[in-house]
């Protein structure tokens, strides 16, 4: 039995998935949780695939997030600061469609994945939109970190 017990205790540790993608380094982390009530106006367009909204009350995210209704019953949510920028007076990014564009770099992202658009040829490192918790409960949607 505790060779057993061993063989299956080993067996999970070896197969634990080990995350490697970079963290990145100019948007640190922070823990919120808000609900989005999809029977109230504000959030309406969220009953439609591929609306993006903005939600930028306060204490949601660094600068606010953008949701996304991305399939029957799949939502979206990524951090609305401009990925490769710390937080300044020009990182809160805005929407253009289903994309969203940082005013700094001009960078555009699109929101089903949260990929950068056009990756700078130069072999510049850079990051995609930082993503967050989005879970359809009833008739609300909680984004959290």
């Amino acid at each position: 039995m505790k060779k057993l017990f061993l063989l299956i205790f080993i067996t999970l540790l070896i197969s634990c998935e080990n995350d490697s993608a970079p963290r990145n380094p100019f948007l640190p982390d922070v823990n919120f949780r808000f609900e989005l009530n999809l029977n109230l106006p504000l959030y309406n367009e969220l009953n439609n695939i591929g609306n993006p909204i903005y939600v930028g009350n306060n204490g949601v995210g660094l600068r606010g997030a953008f949701v996304m209704k991305i399939g029957s019953d799949q939502f979206a949510a990524w951090e609305a600061n401009c990925p490769n920028q710390t937080p300044n007076d020009c990182s809160t990014m805005t929407l253009n469609g289903q994309n969203a564009v940082c005013p700094c770099d001009d960078f555009e992202y699109e929101l089903f994945f949260g990929q950068l658009l056009t990756p700078p040829e130069d072999g510049s490192r850079f990051f995609n939109l930082k993503p967050y918790r989005a879970v359809l409960t009833g008739n609300s949607v909680i984004i959290s970190n």
